[in-house]
């Protein structure tokens, strides 16, 4: 008969950042291994709970005895199981030993690898009782826990103590024992607001018993009560949440009966940048600041309590007193720093070590210092802006607000900045050189703040892979991905025209001599490296695969110009002469591959057949057309010249051979074809097209 399944394993207070990993883990290790051994039916569904002191879950349609079910067992493939008489190899008489068959039990199957033995039992299905208790555990031995502990003078071992196990089939009891627990059907309703054991009748009551005594066992309802109180409450006060999903889900799981009250400070704390008291509310005090609607921090925010009661007085007063000493800290923080100027500070990161290959901070603040000046030279900016902004850039790491708060490095530098009469850009470009920090971030604007932001990455880009720091699998470490793609982002977006070859040369030359491995300049596979990155970039932007091979085979170094080539290369496709003058484009790229020796550019006089003059004075004609629209960047308008010679070179192939007996003849019509070939290709490899 199916049932309801409900498996509780009540504890002391789960780890709130990892709550919801824990829960959704263990759910899922269970729920797969009750359709794997065929108790779950075809529409069963599992739902998880959790709590802080509970991992809890119900599965529906859960059968008292498994299916009925025929066990295969694939064995060695036929040709190695047999020997050269036709009996039983020592591999296939291994496998028929541990499958507790004979010869005459085998069967015989065969897939595209070929002919193999299997054998096929018959299984009989044996109860829930005797197979729950282990496939609870092994799914507890697969939950993500970093760190094990015991409790009292036992050995088992677990993310936190465990007080209580429910194994509850619809109303039966199933008999089990974890952690010297037997299961039972009773648990703990909250801490405050609820007494005395609940007794589970049947795993079906199981959240409703729950929420009687004051527990909202679903996460996600939980959360959803948690923000719906949040947005009421900062609605009443005419005020905005500042966002913080990752402060939604820990409250979520520091809570079972949540209710949401308004505490405030005094309004003489903000004159604290609102960063610095926001992000101590928010980490520390795991508070929700409230903004007004320009986005300026009020002396509000919002508690969230695991206890409702009708007079929060002293909820609220509690909160505030507790706040009231962090708010000070950051007070003090900010008020001991602005004692110093942030320039004054540059000279201790010499004692700061960035990488010890690489060498200090103030190493490294020499080095950003000088490739901002370079890039913003390039750029026609103020060098000397730039080149501030990148030596300021890294001095509030000496500072106390970001030795407490490592998050606020670069916001702190601003305000500091400011604070010591420097140039608004280069505050600004203190700021904003760490942007792009992730995927959609803004980017730094104006040229100074970009000048300081592709400096800063395209140092450690160069560094790293410079000293064989490389990026492997899903390791990371110095955050080199996230660097390369700020870089292309900047230079796409914004856009800038800047070349990627020299500014990786640039770098490299702040470098000691023979610090780096440089071979011409960049390290290698660094080039690679950026362009695996912008071929994703732009496979998210939704870019047709063929159309970004087609631009990025010739590894622009002018990322700048790439969006307008794709526009040009996709608007190419529409046209009716398109796939015809790829196939001819891969055709003559394959031809010039198999020549030998220097193609000398083709001569008129050499000219022997019609079509070949005819497809020569075409050649002569768009070349100095295609030239012009490629220098002006109409890359649209180059493509669709180039498509007007589809019937010449239709004819040319038609009509003539290109390996002929007479070398000179042969060399003439190469150099033809590479004059093609080039004009073809100089916006983007049309051979990548649909072909």
């Amino acid at each position: 008969m199916n049932e309801t399944l409900l498996i509780e394993l009540r504890t002391e207070e789960l780890p709130p950042k990892s709550l919801k990993a824990l829960s959704e883990s263990f759910a899922a290790s269970v729920f797969a291994a009750l359709k794997e051994q065929a108790f779950a039916s075809p529409d069963s569904v599992c739902t998880p709970y959790a709590t802080p002191r509970r991992l809890a879950l119900t599965v529906t349609g859960i059968g008292e005895r498994q299916r009925d079910r025929v066990i295969e067992k694939k064995g060695p493939a036929v040709s190695s199981g047999l020997d050269a008489s036709g009996k039983p190899s020592k591999a296939l008489e291994g496998f028929m030993r541990s499958a507790g068959v004979v010869f005459a039990d085998l069967q015989r199957e065969a897939d595209a690898k070929g002919e193999y033995f299997v054998v096929r039992s018959e299984k009989k299905g044996e109860s829930l009782d005797a197979h729950l208790a282990d496939i609870v555990a092994q799914a507890l031995k697969k939950l993500p826990i970093q760190k094990l502990m015991r409790w009292g003078d036992t050995d088992y071992q677990f993310v936190r103590p465990v007080h209580g196990l429910i194994l509850l089939h619809g109303s039966r009891v199933i008999a089990g024992e974890m952690f010297g627990l037997s299961s039972g059907k009773t648990t703990l309703g909250h801490r405050f607001l609820s007494s005395g054991e609940i007794v589970i009748g049947s795993a079906t009551e199981y959240a409703g018993k729950l929420r009687a005594g004051k527990v909202i066992v679903s996460f996600g309802e939980r959360r959803a009560a948690i923000a719906m109180q949040l947005d009421a409450q900062a609605a009443r006060l005419a005020a905005r949440l500042n966002p913080a999903d990752g402060l939604l889900d820990e409250v979520t799981a520091l809570v079972e009966w949540p209710a949401v009250y308004v505490g405030e400070f005094e309004s003489e704390y903000l004159e604290v940048p609102q960063e610095c008291l926001i992000l101590t509310m928010q980490q520390n005090q795991k508070y929700f600041p409230l903004l007004d609607k320009a986005g300026k921090l009020l002396n509000k925010f919002l508690i969230v309590s695991n206890m409702e009661v009708a007079d929060p007085r002293h909820i609220i007063g509690g909160n505030a007193r507790v706040v009231r000493p962090r708010l000070s800290d950051a007070r003090f923080f900010y008020n001991q720093d602005r004692k110093q100027t942030l320039a004054s500070r540059v000279e201790r990161l010499g004692s700061i070590v960035y990488h010890n290959k690489l060498g200090t901070l103030l190493q490294r603040a020499e080095r950003l210092e000088a490739l901002a000046r370079k890039i913003a030279l390039r750029l026609g900016a103020d060098s000397e802006l730039a080149a501030r902004a990148a030596r300021l850039a890294k001095a509030d790491l000496s500072t106390d607000m970001v030795g407490e708060f490592p998050e606020l490095q670069g916001i702190m530098g601003r305000y500091y900045a400011l604070h010591d009469g420097e140039n608004a850009a280069v505050a600004d470009a203190v700021q904003a050189h760490y942007q792009p920090r992730f995927s959609g971030e803004a980017l730094p604007q104006g040229a100074i703040a970009c000048a300081a932001a592709l400096a800063d990455k395209l140092d450690a880009l160069v560094g790293f892979f410079g000293i064989g720091q490389v990026p492997t699998g899903d390791k990371d470490p110095f955050g080199l991905r996230r660097a390369a793609l700020g870089v292309l982002r900047i230079l796409m977006e914004t856009p800038l025209p800047l070349d990627l070859r020299e500014l990786l040369r640039d770098a490299g030359a702040g470098f000691p001599p023979g610090l780096l491995a440089l071979p011409d300049g960049i390290p290698a596979q660094l080039e690679d490296f950026f362009f695996e990155r912008l071929r994703g970039l732009l496979r998210e932007a939704a870019h047709v695969q063929d159309v970004i091979e087609a631009v990025l085979t010739q590894r622009p170094s002018r990322i700048d110009l790439v969006p307008a080539k794709l526009a040009a290369v996709r608007d190419f496709l529409q046209l009716p002469e398109a796939l015809a003058l790829a196939a001819a484009n891969k055709r003559i790229g394959n031809i010039l591959k198999k020549a030998t020796g220097a193609i000398p550019a083709p001569a008129a006089k050499l000219l022997v057949e019609d079509a070949e003059k005819a497809l020569y004075a075409r050649v002569q004609a768009l070349a100095p057309v295609v030239k012009a629209h490629v220098e002006r960047q109409d890359y649209a308008d180059a493509l669709k010249a180039l498509a007007s010679v589809r019937a010449e070179v239709d004819q040319f192939f038609d009509k003539v051979m290109v390996n002929v007996d007479d070398l000179g003849l042969r060399d003439n019509r190469l150099g033809l074809l590479k004059a093609l070939y080039d004009q073809l290709n100089a916006v983007a490899d049309i051979s990548k097209l649909g072909v």
